[in-house]
């Protein structure tokens, strides 16, 4: 873990370099000023919490600036250390597709919050304003993706040679995902379940205590009629991120590549999440509804067991 966060960094920072360079060539080359849009980013988010800068005229223009300098440079650490964890999570894609995705997402992060809070708009600006965003960019995913290659301990290296995802795994991380668009805790309850009952889970007791508490717990607050909708923001995004957890951890016990059954996870997530409702809704017109809700638990715990249980072959290799 500390491996992975100093890597993280590490690239974080060599990407953030990049990026400010390429700023720093296109205000050379055009004689523009430096953009306000970060401190004015910085200033708004503070507002909301109804923290003022301090300071009057120039001197808080002057810490409003350094304030946005320095929010820019934490989210593109952030971004280098998500990158360096997907990698030792054993995400691993092509080099060019790995370049574009990071910049992709520092690109998001820089410009999806200043377009939100109406700091800019993005529909106005021209050819070549888009052009140095990009360019920029791609240049942060450059960076960070040679820093973590630079950076591969040996052991990741032989990593590399992962096999491809096999059908019958890409068909459990379906099936898992499905059962964590069900119950979201079954993303990781059932993996570890799974293999505390098989007698292979290296974990103490106590994890595997928690765990099933955890899952009992989400399915005694899904009987409750005050519970909100797994289709809202605060359900239905924590499901597909549980669910490409759960897919990892079954590709890493595989030794396989996970990017795949992370697809086919969300694909099961988005089965499980919206099938399910669709279920609860049209069974509680009939009147059953806690009939309802206890077919799906047995079916999510299911369908998670069959995902989770260890396969032959793991037998063999644990």
């Amino acid at each position: 873990m500390k491996q992975t966060i100093g890597r993280g960094l590490a690239a974080g920072a060599a990407g953030v370099t990049a990026l400010n360079a390429a700023s720093f060539v296109d205000m050379l080359i055009r004689g523009r000023p430096g953009s306000e849009a970060p401190g004015r980013l910085v200033e708004e988010l503070l507002r909301w919490a109804d923290i003022d800068i301090p300071g009057r005229g120039q001197e808080k223009a002057n810490r409003r600036t350094a304030l946005g300098a320095i929010a820019g440079i934490k989210a593109g650490l952030g971004v280098g250390m998500l990158a360096a964890a997907a990698r030792s999570a054993g995400l691993r894609v092509p080099a060019p597709i790995g370049v574009a995705l990071t910049g992709a997402a520092a690109m998001a992060a820089a410009d999806v919050p200043l377009a939100k809070l109406n700091i800019t708009d993005p529909s106005t600006w021209s050819s070549r304003d888009w052009t140095v965003d990009v360019a920029g960019h791609f240049a942060y995913g450059m960076s960070v993706h040679a820093v973590l290659n630079a950076t591969e301990p040996p052991i990741d290296r032989e990593e590399k040679i992962r096999r491809r995802a096999s059908l019958p795994l890409l068909g459990r991380s379906m099936m898992l995902g499905a059962a964590t668009g069900s119950r979201s805790t079954l993303a990781f309850a059932g993996p570890v379940l799974a293999k505390k009952l098989g007698g292979r889970n290296k974990s103490s007791s106590k994890v595997a205590g928690m765990t099933a508490v955890a899952l009992g717990s989400e399915l005694f607050l899904d009987k409750l009629p005050m519970t909100p909708s797994r289709l809202g923001k605060s359900g239905l995004a924590p499901r597909f991120i549980a669910a490409a957890g759960g897919a990892v951890a079954l590709a890493h016990r595989d030794r396989s590549n996970a990017v795949l059954p992370v697809f086919a996870s969300a694909l099961g997530a988005a089965a499980g999440s919206f099938g399910g409702a669709a279920w609860r809704e049209y069974a509680q017109k009939l009147g059953w509804t806690w009939q309802a809700a206890l077919a799906e638990d047995v079916l999510a715990v299911g369908l998670a067991a069959g995902a989770s249980w260890p396969t032959s072959a793991e037998k063999i290799t644990a």
